[in-house]
């Protein structure tokens, strides 16, 4: 006869945690935040890149902060 599972012997996901991650959401200085902000950032940079290479001129320049 096979032991049946006990529900502490079962991995369960919460909704409470991250789809990628055991970290649960937070606000603020918490290392989840800072996760979802670099990743942002690292879009927002490639995104200038594009900008560059597509106008084949400065985001600056562009975007009309400098004349």
């Amino acid at each position: 006869m096979s032991k049946s599972p006990q529900p502490s012997d079962t991995p369960t996901t919460s909704g409470a945690t991250s789809a990628t991650t055991g970290d649960v959401p937070a606000f603020g200085w918490s290392g989840y935040a800072e996760r979802v902000n670099g990743r942002f950032a690292m879009v927002g940079f490639v995104a200038v890149l594009a900008i560059e290479l597509v106008g084949g001129d400065t985001f600056l320049h562009w975007a009309g902060l400098v004349p």
